[in-house]
């Protein structure tokens, strides 16, 4: 199974989704990996608030921060090379990087079977 690492910039906490305005692209992050954890495939995630020593001891990673600065963050290393930087893997990368299906992360929707009315929702006693 391959290593996947990602190296975040720094956070108020381990995944950046707190707060009162959380961001889209950080939720979509932490729920793919959350969703891939379900699955039994673990990435490492570092937060350069949290973790600054990891940083400084990986020599890739310390040396991307001493050419081109914070901005670079996300990294995103897999088996030890720089896959992506910058930015997030999108969850079809997450995949293809992974050698995982592409459905492991594709949010499946079921419909709902409810009627269609002006004054009720369908329920037998009309609950809305």
């Amino acid at each position: 199974m391959k290593k996947m690492i990602i190296f975040d910039p720094a956070m108020c906490c381990s995944t950046g989704v707190c707060g009162p305005s959380v961001d889209k692209e950080l939720l979509r992050v932490a729920t793919a990996l959350n969703t891939l954890k379900n699955n039994g495939i673990l990435v490492d995630r570092h937060n350069l608030t949290n973790n600054p020593q990891i940083f400084v001891d990986n020599k890739v990673i310390n040396e991307i921060l001493n050419t081109k600065g914070i901005d670079a963050l996300p990294v995103t290393m897999v088996d030890g090379v720089i896959v992506k930087e910058g930015s997030y893997p999108t969850n079809e990368e997450f995949c293809k990087l992974l050698d995982i299906p592409l459905d492991t992360l594709k949010l499946t929707i079921k419909k709902l079977n409810v009627q269609k009315t002006t004054k009720s929702c369908g329920c037998k006693d009309g609950c809305c």
